[in-house]
């Protein structure tokens, strides 16, 4: 990756030194490469120039597919010592918890994460002191509105022993034409017996690529909820991971993704179990049309002396057309004797047998078609308790539905 240009948002003396130490960095990380770079055999970023477009800020927005009347946003009061800010305010008021969780997620130096660390300039911070919860949801928006540049963006949650929150986070373009790049790092960290919700929308113009390094931390009876929803961008590649590690953590990971044309969406997912007695349950997605494609590879990683792990991972595929194409590459490195981990995969065209039961009892082809859709994605909507969360994610899956389907 070539130069970097000086970062517009005004930093304190330790983040200015983050941002300088990071930029150094990228002279001895070069870009990965397509199929020559561990990770990336899949994803086509060879006719990609990560310098063709300049890093520019994002613009202000409010969510599209989210809505509550009783939402918190950056800034919004809140009480109890809860913290909603733009990350970069956060870094000047309140420096010491910025800077001792920045970076402690999310450690592995990549050009992308490290480009990231240099240039940001969007984000938030959300922080929950101990034994507070958070009743309204907090709702995070990304927008990015300048056509032909980069974004980088970051959110760092950090919920302290016993606190609780919901964290809702969309990322859109301004213009559904918009193109550019979008470069995100998400940071959570889920203190002792605290529950986190986060949903991640990625709602992008199909003509963007999209980057993400995600990772989560839960301690020692945490509780996670991590929803993905994959709609929108044109090509690119996001890691998410989560450490369960503390015993008695869980971690589940629930993702939806809907392409169309001929996008394509590159998940690689950890769920990692560094503590003994910690649980994690993955379930991925995705319905593909017209030529569009779509990669899941999942590890489910038992470190030495997390003994009695249980840990699920499924992927389910349904192509709508015979040129979409999916691969699901579930994994398992365990270095314990005393666990139970199983995965399960899935690639399969709408069942003929189904439309024919359907058609015969009256429904029109289309309607037969879309209701075996719906019942696809449906079984795992219900995967979330009756209430806002299975009705949000639902309606928003609906909506990218429509816009797949025509």
């Amino acid at each position: 990756m070539g130069p970097l240009s000086a970062s517009s948002v005004t930093s304190p003396d330790w983040l200015a030194g983050r941002r300088a130490r990071a930029a150094a960095s990228l002279a001895e990380l070069p870009a990965p490469s397509f199929r020559g770079t561990a990770g990336w055999e899949f994803t086509p970023i060879d006719k990609l120039d990560f310098d063709a477009f300049a890093p520019a800020p994002g613009g202000d927005g409010t969510p599209d597919l989210f809505s509550f009347d009783d939402a918190v946003e950056p800034g919004g009061e809140v009480g109890d010592g809860v913290i909603v800010l733009p990350l970069a305010e956060a870094a000047q008021r309140h420096p010491d918890l910025v800077e001792r969780h920045m970076g402690s997620v999310v450690t592995a130096q990549t050009p992308l994460v490290a480009r990231n660390d240099a240039l940001w300039s969007d984000g938030a911070f959300v922080y929950v002191p101990r034994n507070v919860t958070v009743e309204a949801p907090i709702v995070l928006s990304t927008l990015h509105e300048r056509g032909a540049s980069t974004l980088h963006w970051r959110a760092l949650v950090v919920l302290e022993e016993g606190a609780q929150a919901s964290i809702w986070h969309e990322a859109r373009s301004a213009d559904p034409e918009t193109e550019g790049v979008v470069n995100g790092v998400v940071e959570l960290v889920v203190g002792a017996n605290a529950r986190l919700r986060f949903v991640d929308a990625q709602d992008l113009a199909e003509r963007a690529w999209v980057f993400g390094a995600q990772r989560a931390t839960v301690a020692r009876d945490g509780w996670l909820d991590w929803i993905t929803l994959g709609f929108g961008s044109a090509n690119g590649k996001v890691f998410q991971e989560t450490q369960l590690a503390g015993p008695g953590a869980h971690g589940g990971v629930t993702g939806a993704y809907a392409t169309r044309g001929r996008q394509h969406l590159d998940f690689d997912t950890l769920q990692e179990h560094a503590a003994p007695d910690t649980t994690s349950d993955l379930a991925f997605r995705g319905i593909l049309a017209d030529r569009s494609s779509a990669v899941w590879r999942g590890m489910i990683k038992v470190d030495p002396g997390a003994q009695r792990t249980d840990a699920f991972q499924e992927s389910r595929n349904l192509l709508l057309s015979k040129r979409a194409h999916a691969d699901a590459i579930p994994g398992l490195e365990i270095l314990a004797n005393d666990v139970r981990c199983t995965h399960a995969a899935a690639i399969a065209q709408i069942d003929r047998e189904q439309l024919f039961y359907l058609r015969s009892h009256g429904l029109p082809e289309t309607g037969a078609h879309r209701l075996v859709i719906e019942g696809f994605l449906q079984a795992l909507v219900e995967r979330f308790e009756e209430g806002p969360v299975r009705e949000a994610v639902g309606e928003a899956l609906e909506r990218r539905l429509e816009a797949v389907l025509g």
